[in-house]
């Protein structure tokens, strides 16, 4: 799932485009995260600097994912409430990916926007490209093959 990414100051509520079975519920600001929550987004920035912040709800489940931004990109965490991180969404430029994925993103159309989602040790990579005017959505794993975002 690919989420529109706005970077904000801290403490700005912002929103969030997504698709499928996830839905963006409310903006908050970082004071309104759960202290778990907090805690683990603090401890996971690795340099970062946190720029907004929401509640999604996935297969009716309540999660907080906090958007940062570190090195000049975006980098987007998925918490549970109890703060354990569920996910890693980062931008990623296109000859930084595998062979496999680039030539998988490549075929489909012009490749605008790349992230890698790390998900427990499991790496996809989600890719936004266009071709004759259309853009659309390609998730593939490591080795280029696809799979269901």
């Amino acid at each position: 799932m690919m989420h529109a990414l706005r970077l904000v100051s801290i403490g700005t509520a912002i929103g969030l485009a997504v698709s499928g079975t996830a839905t963006a519920d409310a903006k908050l600001t970082v004071k309104q995260l759960p202290a778990p929550v907090r805690k683990a987004a603090v401890e996971n920035l690795r340099g970062g600097v946190i720029t907004g912040a929401s509640t999604e709800i996935e297969n009716g489940k309540t999660r907080y994912e906090v958007e940062t931004t570190i090195a000049g990109h975006g980098r987007d965490l998925l918490f549970e409430a109890d703060g354990t991180l569920v996910s890693v969404e980062e931008a990623v430029a296109l000859d930084a990916v595998p062979d496999g994925v680039r030539k998988a993103l490549t075929s489909r159309g012009k490749v605008l926007k790349v992230e890698s989602v790390t998900t427990g040790a499991t790496v996809t990579y989600e890719g936004i490209v266009e071709r004759a005017g259309k853009r659309s959505e390609v998730t593939v794993g490591a080795d280029g093959a696809p799979v269901q975002p």
